[in-house]
């Protein structure tokens, strides 16, 4: 009805134009030329390996994070046309055309944008002024290493964004008491974090400040007396309070992280070039690859069985229980006797020499029975080797390189006084009953010898050149608990049916085949998954540019990215040293603050009032803790570490500058003159970063003279064209 309707209606819309400017801004010295250089710059030569591999659906394994970051990097390339074809095996590496590098480096670049308007929100909601907003704006829009790192196809632009995003929706949910709304900032909140985490496993050292400020939080309001005069109990509300919380800032978080993995394992559904690292059963799930040699191979193991037996292990290198025509050395260079039996190694190919006969003991039979027996845990074995017809055997002999185990060998009779030991119990290790049949590829068997409880071990080592640097077999005895380079599963399997040696021979030469197919659960290949990209790691090898923790508060470091083909025209991740040098003053002077009210509070004297108190703690959990985690771990870690590593905490360090400047300039009567001090600072930020462009954004190209002009510290690398 049109006659209840007042007219006119207004509606009424408050633009902060402070907040529109910077975003701005930062749009304008982020996006600015980010199809230049077109060409491969630093680390999009790692990334963007990975990238080709999602746009062609190819399973791959990165230790170095979760896969949502590869995912934002893919759909930038996926809403670009980027086909995956391109070799990207060099930095400065010329594009092709096929390759939309606008919309490689796009997302990267709008979430370095984004920070901006996200740090002006965060000063103001700690409680500060909005010139102190403006003037974290400012220093942050003007740091040359964060300008370079938004502009190509790297991540941590995005880490920090997520991260940002993070502290502020909580702050919100935090200073929101009555409204309804803040309900909404503390899903956002968890939706942040789960994404921080996904982009890189650092993230995971906020969430963890944020939890723990949640917690503090939450303990205040079981405490909060106010509380209990509310209109429904206070149990009631203290639980939904507790409860909500909980499942906004864990339980949401967990299931995200299950999620991007549940996406990145459905959209990697083809076989890559990291399969062998996984499980045979992971494997077989994976299209084009194992799958298309074990599709639909017989499940039940049994007596007659040709198998190929994998380590589940994957180190060193996953590979396969093998026997050639070649015996161990008489004697060893150590002067040590062997049994001068027939060399049993793992190998890491697949060959015609990893086939295995599973025997009964009791019969001559090598061919399946009708119907086929089934071989389960606890039961007695002979493994002879397909194409050589020895037995698996070992002795109490020291084995080659490791003499504390024995040595593994196939028996040949040389008609002396060691009889052939060559039974083996079937020990299922994922079993879930104690008769339980052995199964192609799921089940995980332990080999233990009768005659010694000696356990079929890769030992880890390799042999000589006489046995063909092939990695070493053991017996071991002294075999303790779940040990995987002591567990192996059968991964190509057939029943055989040729008893004569020439006839198996062709047997084992052809391809597998038959009728079952097997999936493993998403939780089966999420755990193994998480769990190969957290324990495998590639070989560190020291880098040109790698640096250490401390080298980079004083930003003793740089990284060369990329280099023009002819000209001086570079690309260098320096930062703004006039911004590097007042955030270690600001912390050091937040500390002593800090150090300076504590006692002076304890002994009753209140320099500040409390609400002022409160606020300055606040904001040193955030900025100075949000430094710290994201900073101090680098100091356990074990890997090469790199000047782009510091940058979050960077982040976290420049947004204390204003509020300590605030602070100071509230609390000390000489106010008046930090005005002048404040303009001085930023002038010789605009300075410094006006200077430093070139190397920020590679052009213009600059001469031999002004570039050993900007090298402002001996540690520096900048790179000089010999003429």
């Amino acid at each position: 009805n049109m006659q209840c309707v007042k007219l006119p209606i207004s509606v009424t819309v408050e633009i902060n134009l402070l907040l529109v400017a910077v975003t701005v801004s930062a749009l304008v010295t982020r996006l600015y030329g980010i199809h230049l250089p077109k060409a491969v710059v630093f680390d999009e030569v790692y990334y963007g390996q990975f990238l080709s591999l999602y746009m062609k659906q190819v399973f791959f394994i990165d230790e170095s994070g979760p896969p949502f970051g590869h995912m934002i990097l893919a759909l930038g390339a996926y809403l670009g046309g980027f086909d995956g074809n391109f070799v990207w095996n060099r930095i400065g590496a010329e594009y092709t055309s096929n390759v939309p590098v606008w919309s490689l480096r796009v997302i990267p670049a709008l979430a370095g944008s984004f920070c901006i308007p996200l740090a002006y929100l965060l000063v103001v909601q700690l409680g500060y002024s909005h010139s102190s907003a403006l003037g974290a704006c400012v220093l942050l829009l003007m740091e040359n290493s964060l300008i370079v790192q938004s502009r190509f196809m790297l991540l941590e632009s995005v880490l920090i964004f997520f991260l940002l995003l993070a502290v502020l929706s909580y702050l919100r949910f935090y200073k929101a008491h009555n409204s309804s709304f803040r309900w909404f900032w503390l899903v956002t909140c968890g939706v942040s974090c789960a994404c921080g985490i996904g982009v890189k496993y650092m993230g995971v050292f906020t969430y963890f400040l944020l939890l723990g400020l949640a917690a503090v939080h939450t303990w205040h309001v079981i405490g909060d007396r106010t509380l209990s005069h509310v209109s429904f109990s206070y149990q009631t509300l203290l639980g939904f309070t507790i409860l909500v919380r909980f499942l906004a800032l864990v339980v949401l978080p967990v299931i995200m992280y299950l999620g991007f993995f549940y996406i990145h394992l459905t959209l990697l559904y083809r076989s890559g070039p990291h399969d062998q690292m996984m499980s045979s059963a992971f494997q077989a799930s994976l299209e084009g690859g194992l799958a298309r040699i074990t599709q639909g191979q017989p499940l039940d193991v049994a007596f007659g069985s040709q198998v190929t037996l994998r380590t589940v292990s994957s180190k060193p290198v996953p590979c396969w229980l093998h026997s050639h025509k070649a015996n161990y050395p008489v004697r060893y260079e150590n002067g040590r006797g062997s049994t001068h039996q027939q060399q049993v190694t793992c190998y890491p190919f697949k060959d015609v020499n990893n086939w295995w006969i599973i025997k009964d003991p009791g019969r001559h039979s090598l061919v399946v029975s009708s119907p086929p027996r089934p071989v389960r845990h606890g039961d007695i074995i002979q493994l002879l080797h397909g194409m050589t017809s020895r037995y698996l055997n070992t002795h109490d002999v020291a084995a080659p390189m490791s003499p504390h185990s024995q040595e593994v060998s196939g028996y040949i009779d040389f008609n002396v006084s060691m009889p052939a030991q060559n039974l083996w119990r079937v020990d299922i290790v994922n079993r879930e009953s104690d008769r339980e049949i052995w199964k192609t590829i799921l089940s995980e068997v332990r080999l233990v010898h009768v005659n010694t409880s000696a356990v079929l071990k890769l030992s880890g080592a390799s042999l000589p050149e006489w046995g063909f640097k092939q990695l070493e077999v053991v017996g071991d005895k002294i075999y303790k608990g779940y040990q995987q380079s002591g567990m192996w599963n059968v991964e190509e399997h057939r029943y055989g049916r040729s008893q004569e040696q020439k006839e198996r021979e062709l047997e084992l030469k052809s391809p597998t085949h038959s009728d079952i197919k097997r999936n493993l659960t998403f939780i089966a290949k999420f755990l193994e998954l998480q769990w190969k990209m957290l324990t495998v790691k590639n070989e560190e090898s020291e880098h040109k540019y790698s640096s250490s923790p401390l080298e980079w508060i004083t930003m003793d470091t740089n990284i060369a990215y990329w280099l023009h083909p002819s000209s001086n025209a570079q690309i260098q991740l320096i930062g703004n040293i006039v911004n590097w040098t007042i955030a270690n003053l600001s912390l050091v002077v937040y500390c002593l603050m800090i150090l300076t009210y504590l006692p002076r509070r304890r002994r009753k004297v209140e320099d500040i009032p409390q609400d002022s108190w409160e606020q300055l703690v606040l904001a040193g959990v955030i900025c100075f803790g949000g430094w710290a985690v994201n900073y101090l771990p680098f100091f356990l870690m074990e890997k090469t570490l790199f000047l782009y590593h510091y940058l979050p905490a960077l982040t976290f360090k420049i947004l204390q500058i204003p509020i300590v400047i605030e602070h100071l300039s509230r609390n000390i009567s000489y106010h008046h003159s930090f005005g002048g001090v404040i303009l001085a600072v930023l002038c010789s930020v605009y300075v410094s970063y006006h200077n430093l462009s070139p190397l920020t954004y590679g052009q213009p190209a600059l001469s031999s003279d002004e570039l050993a002009a900007l090298r402002w510290r001996e540690s520096w690398d900048i790179l000089l064209r010999k003429r």
